[in-house]
């Protein structure tokens, strides 16, 4: 039930999310997280790192390889 309750929500987020201006990510995780980043995610090649800028503004960081895949939504 919880698990359910999870995917609805990440997906009531991800369509309130896509109707703001400007492009939006969703990056799935390799643990069956889904994150959605306000803008195109940058990767920094010396670190790793994915960096991004989640749904309340704040810059947040992932490592790249916990991130299976990453696809703009379209507006």
């Amino acid at each position: 039930m919880n698990k359910t309750a999870a995917v609805i929500s990440a997906c009531m987020m991800t369509f309130a999310l896509a109707a703001c201006s400007g492009s939006n990510y969703v990056m799935h995780t390799n643990d069956g997280r889904t994150i959605v980043a306000d803008g195109k995610p940058t990767t920094d090649d010396d670190t790793g790192m994915i960096k991004y800028k989640d749904a309340n503004g704040n810059q947040q960081q992932i490592n790249r390889s916990d991130v299976k895949e990453m696809v703009e939504l379209n507006n």
